[in-house]
């Protein structure tokens, strides 16, 4: 199936042995948007407004399903397990097919989408810093 309103933004890595194959091979790919790796801010900012993430990064793994966006990992292990656990993440692996097909489902089935986006993390309710704030005021 050919999905005409996605659009996909792949920071590239910067090493030649990745980059020079990926523009390579995907310069010309309507609709895919290759730049240069965005910094922190700017990153989070396009996962916000992202429908779902694909990635083979940890950290990734990590904050993303706190925005309440489906993450398909790249990797066929991950040593974040606990956000696979919780449903938020879903290991695909490097197959083709593979991807196509978990893309395809959280792009055409809603069920299935909503019960990845659900904002959970596994990693902390993030008001770690508030209680922080709470404890030096404490200590006055």
């Amino acid at each position: 199936m050919f999905y005409e309103d996605v659009q996909i933004l792949y920071p590239v890595h910067p090493n030649p042995s990745v980059s020079k194959p990926a523009k390579k091979i995907l310069n010309d790919c309507p609709r895919l948007i290759l730049c240069e790796p965005l910094s922190y801010g700017p990153f989070v900012s396009a996962m916000k407004k992202s429908y779902l993430i694909l990635t083979d990064s940890g950290g990734v793994q990590e904050e993303a399903p706190a925005l309440s966006k489906p993450v398909l990992v790249l990797r066929e292990e991950t040593e974040r397990p606990e956000a696979v656990g919780e449903g938020v993440v879903k290991l695909v692996g490097t197959n083709f097919d593979k991807i196509v097909t978990e893309v395809g489902r959280l792009l055409t089935d809603h069920e299935a989408y909503r019960a990845m986006a659900r904002g959970v993390s596994p990693y902390g309710d993030g008001k770690a810093a508030a209680r922080i704030v709470e404890s030096l005021k404490g200590l006055n």
